[in-house]
């Protein structure tokens, strides 16, 4: 009966001994799973090797400057490519890169992006961003298309001239709250601009097939975001992504994948209000 004893005694700290070490020995890094994306034959990410394919013209004069460019897109996100690729086009909107957009689109489908998908990211950036500023990217995604026999039909409208209003606001309750109901009734002298709101801006774009509700808010915040000095604006559609599901931490990793293409001082004004924001949300 004695030895039984001893015999428990040595015999429980090895087993804890041993749970530690296999704890440790088979412990998967759960980073590991981000953004690496599928590996191309030389060792890189495709977003990588699509990258710095898509920027050769770019880094013949400017080699060492596009060499270093490309090392810092290369940083460990905890996007997926397809996601940061619609997250960066979306900003280039946003900050009007044009150029820049020409040589991330075939990143984009490179790394999956289907051709419906960036093209109601351009549709959608016409109600953030103005015709204006958008029409031109319609022309330059036509001219992308047309090279690389992309062909698309435009079926993806969900709603009727007579149902596009109610539509709108049903999804404008959906993603910031009750308080949205029929807002043009009580909306002062900006009542018609709430009326717009609701029929064109939810109701000709949100519901349009072709992306999904968490990934139209994800990239209203990118088009805010980038074009800079909508800080109200953006403090909405933050709460806005929130309310679809789209996590803090998941906004970070989006500020974090723009960052090189829209510098520091737009990505750092999006990290304040998203903290400012995320803060407020836990204490109610």
């Amino acid at each position: 009966m004695g030895s039984r004893k001893l015999w428990i005694v040595f015999y429980i700290p090895c087993l804890k001994g041993m749970i530690r070490h296999w704890k440790r020995a088979f412990y998967i890094d759960p980073f590991l799973f981000y953004s690496k994306g599928t590996k191309s034959k030389e060792g890189n990410t495709m977003f990588e090797e699509s990258m710095k394919t898509n920027h050769a013209a770019l880094a013949r004069k400017n080699e060492q400057m596009i060499d270093r460019w490309l090392y810092f897109t290369s940083e460990k996100s905890a996007l997926d490519e397809k996601t940061r690729c619609m997250a960066v086009l979306a900003a280039l909107l946003g900050c009007q890169g044009m150029d820049e957009f020409e040589r991330m689109v075939p990143v984009a489908l490179d790394c999956g992006v289907s051709p419906v998908g960036i093209q109601e990211i351009v549709y959608q950036a016409t109600a953030y961003l103005g015709m204006g500023r958008v029409a031109p990217f319609y022309t330059l995604l036509d001219r992308i298309f047309d090279a690389r026999s992309i062909q698309i039909e435009d079926d993806r409208q969900t709603t009727m001239l007579e149902t596009r209003l109610r539509q709108g606001n049903d999804i404008q309750i959906a993603y910031f709250g009750p308080q949205m109901k029929n807002t043009w009734e009580k909306g002062g002298d900006r009542a018609r601009v709430n009326e717009w709101l609701a029929s064109n801006c939810f109701g000709d774009y949100y519901t349009r097939k072709g992306l999904t509700d968490s990934i139209r808010e994800m990239i209203t915040f990118c088009f805010i975001m980038a074009q800079g000095g909508c800080e109200n604006q953006l403090r909405g559609h933050t709460n806005g992504n929130l309310n679809v599901g789209n996590s803090k931490s998941f906004l970070i990793a989006v500020i974090e994948a723009c960052v090189p293409w829209i510098g520091y001082p737009r990505s750092l004004n999006a990290f304040a209000i998203v903290e400012e924001v995320c803060k407020g949300e836990e204490k109610k």
